[in-house]
């Protein structure tokens, strides 16, 4: 118990001092969520990192399922250090940082870790406080969130920039996503979420299912609901999961990988976080001030 408030007190006091300091070029922060688990989340967030990368950006991916990281499984990375250990005091954030494919930067979770799980809300803003240390060497910060709606899930979501919610065409995946939508919507006043289609059987495919829960949306809750793009379960894509290699990188000439690519463009057009402190920062402050 005294390990964990010196723990949230050391996490106070960096974020008070961090906060201080003279701010860089904003941060562009992504949250990527989904209502269930088994939608591809995590293999959308890899390779959306990786083609933001290709495009200039030094992007920095955050496994942020904290029970059930696996976003080192699926690059095959064999990583010693994670979030737990910064959350413990042993390691800075910049020491558990480790180096993915495709220019990518990212921060193990700690799988099976049953206290990684079950953060409060003083550990969960400790481990984002961390960040600040991060100020000035990245331009985008995906957070490649746990399934379903977790105090995380929606602190993380709460904070971020933008909201990219994953959904799949099967009954409990939209009514899920439809779910998460509506909490973050009608609990924590989001107005605007990003979708995306996933294993898509075609571009018209992925935008009809935009299309079906935006209807929804508009009907029920008070939000804005644009969408991102689709991504086609190729051949290609499977071979890529299976084989622990981003399919934007193993077969760059995919439909998949196309896919990505054109997402990303799409990304950079989005509006850049603007203001003095940059979004990073912003990122940090408003979770830790959720987390009381």
């Amino acid at each position: 118990m005294l390990n964990d408030q010196a723990a949230g007190l050391r996490a106070m006091q960096s974020t008070n001092s961090a906060l201080k300091q003279p701010a860089s070029q904003p941060v562009r922060v992504i949250a990527v969520a989904s209502g269930k688990g088994g939608v591809g989340k995590t293999n959308v967030s890899v390779n959306l990192g990786i083609s933001l990368s290709k495009l200039g950006n030094r992007v920095l991916l955050m496994d942020a399922d904290m029970g059930l990281a696996n976003v080192d499984i699926m690059l095959g990375l064999h990583t010693s250090y994670n979030l737990s250990h910064v959350l413990d005091g042993l390691k800075t954030l910049q020491e558990v940082i480790v180096e993915g494919p495709g220019g990518l930067k990212i921060i193990p979770a700690a799988s099976g870790v049953r206290r990684m799980a079950q953060l409060t809300a003083m550990e969960n803003a400790g481990i984002i406080n961390a960040f600040s240390e991060l100020n000035g060497e990245l331009d985008v910060l995906i957070v490649d969130t746990a399934a379903g709606i977790a105090d995380s899930v929606v602190s993380f979501c709460r904070a971020a920039q933008e909201v990219v919610v994953v959904v799949t065409d099967e009954p409990a995946s939209i009514t899920d996503a439809y779910a998460l939508i509506k909490v973050l919507s009608r609990d924590y006043q989001l107005t605007r979420f990003r979708l995306l289609a996933n294993m898509s059987k075609s571009e018209a495919h992925g935008r009809a299912l935009y299309e079906k829960l935006a209807r929804v949306c508009e009907q029920f809750l008070d939000v804005s609901l644009d969408y991102l793009g689709s991504v086609p379960f190729d051949h290609d894509l499977r071979d890529a999961v299976q084989k622990q290699i981003p399919v934007t990188l193993f077969k760059p000439g995919s439909e998949s990988a196309k896919a990505f690519r054109a997402m990303a463009q799409k990304i950079e057009t989005w509006p850049r976080p603007k203001g003095v402190t940059g979004y990073l920062q912003f990122f940090v402050e408003n979770l830790f001030q959720s987390s009381h």
